[in-house]
């Protein structure tokens, strides 16, 4: 009866509005959807209750205004290729949020449909500045690029927006394949040397005997096969703007000392050259590896991680980036479809449940390539658990011969049980890494009697 009741103050507000009207409830679940919304999105009404907003509305944040807490106002969304104006409240029953409203301001207007040429014009403009200048400089990335649903990676982002106007420098740290170099080429395009050149070192990659060539460039003559006229080194490319060193801790310990210097005394001396020459560079550094356990071997110098680690960016790794997987799969199945041409719309329920239970070793790297070779697999518009590679298969070992209900529910309860693992039992962690209410996770518990 309560419900009813909800339903019928919803639809007494908002049935007749010729707003787009949707709520939803704490775990971004719809509640409600007014007509108007359902005709714009050419669904029907009766289908959408209980459904989680990603699964209706493109592009939606409403999931994300419920968990961090923060009103959207006039943001900007893309549903069908075009532009609409957005509002997004979170609703609170005292210090509790309890869900989420949303509001579409512009759809089809004739006003806003000269809004929306307007704005595909300047979003084309900038577009068009934005190659010039990754022409320019060499960075290929923003924070528009970081695709996320995660409180964690938004949080991160504000932290970059907050460091990128100075000259510190930052150390990015996290797994292979989070991310690292997009948050590297974020800074630089939100820092005042965005114009000047971004240069990225791979350590690992160097062969050891040639990276202070490398680093530093060389004179004419200074060794056997040196280029006549000598060589630039990554230091003197990136003067005024940003070095990235990749991997920092695969360096050599006898470089770590020249590296040093350079941030030291702003100078740096080519092989072979008889005085120093200024730079003027920020050091942007990255890592998957203990810095700290490098130092007590020794293969890492302690006053070089001092300099480097002024910013401090820690990327969680896509298992415990809650909402992530789910907004990254839909979003980079998207974007293969389009890139091979194959019209591949979504994911079977039984890939999902593998894909939410599966580890992910190689992160967000390892989850393109899987979504990546399932495109180029499917003979449909749907990715099925057989085209899936073989090494996820093996490792999920979704049960044979049985139903649909019975292989989600296996799968569930895996699910559960590797979440719960990862957290030591901590119910309340393995609730946000799965992405349910506590209650929800206390109710599957009790179900599959874990």
């Amino acid at each position: 009866m309560l419900e009813d009741y909800q339903n019928h103050v919803l639809e007494t507000l908002f049935g007749n509005v010729t707003h787009c009207i949707v709520v939803v409830d704490a775990n971004g679940h719809i509640s409600y959807m007014n007509e108007s919304y359902c005709r714009f999105l050419d669904i029907e009404k009766e289908t959408v209750k209980g459904r989680h907003v990603t699964d209706v509305i493109e592009n939606t944040r409403m999931h994300i205004v419920v968990e961090t807490g923060e009103e959207e106002m006039a943001d900007l969304q893309q549903i069908r290729g075009d532009y609409m104006i957005a509002h997004r409240i979170p609703l609170r029953e005292g210090d509790e949020i309890i869900g989420a409203l949303g509001m579409v301001l512009f759809r089809d207007t004739d006003e806003w449909k000269i809004m929306n040429t307007h704005i595909k014009d300047l979003l084309l403009e900038l577009e068009s500045y934005r190659n010039q200048m990754q022409h320019v400089n060499g960075a290929k990335y923003s924070l528009h690029d970081i695709i996320t649903g995660s409180p964690e990676i938004l949080q991160l982002k504000e932290k970059i927006r907050k460091s990128a106007h100075s000259d510190v420098s930052v150390l990015l740290r996290g797994e292979s394949g989070t991310g690292k170099e997009l948050f590297a080429h974020s800074l630089h395009h939100l820092s005042e040397r965005s114009s000047k050149p971004f240069i990225k070192v791979n350590c690992a990659a160097i062969p050891e005997h040639l990276i202070e060539a490398e680093l530093f460039g060389y004179q004419e003559g200074a060794f056997t096969g040196a280029r006549k006229g000598g060589k630039p080194g990554k230091f003197q490319l990136a003067h005024g703007g940003t070095l990235f060193l990749d991997e920092i801790g695969d360096m050599p310990i006898h470089a770590q000392v020249k590296i040093l210097r350079v941030l030291q005394e702003g100078e740096v001396e080519a092989v072979g050259a008889v005085q120093p020459q200024e730079v003027d560079v920020r050091i942007i550094a990255a890592t998957n590896q203990s810095l700290e356990t490098l130092i007590k071997d020794q293969r890492f110098r302690e006053d070089l991680f001092y300099r480097i680690n002024v910013v401090q960016i820690d990327i969680p790794p896509l298992r415990k980036r809650q909402n992530d997987q789910k907004v990254l799969s839909k979003f980079l199945l998207r974007k293969i479809s389009e890139r091979t041409g194959k019209r591949v719309r979504e994911f079977s329920p039984e890939v999902e449940e593998v894909f939410q239970t599966y580890h992910w070793p190689g992160n967000v790297r390892e989850l393109e390539n899987v979504i990546e070779s399932s495109v180029h697999m499917t003979d449909g518009e749907i990715i099925e658990y057989g085209d899936l590679p073989a090494h996820l298969q093996s490792q999920t070992q979704l049960p044979q011969g049985h139903t649909l209900k019975e292989i989600v529910e296996e799968t569930e309860k895996r699910a559960v049980l590797n979440a719960l693992k990862s957290n030591d039992g901590d119910k309340g962690k393995a609730a946000d890494q799965l992405g349910i209410s506590k209650s929800s996770l206390y109710e599957k518990v009790k179900k599959y009697e874990l």
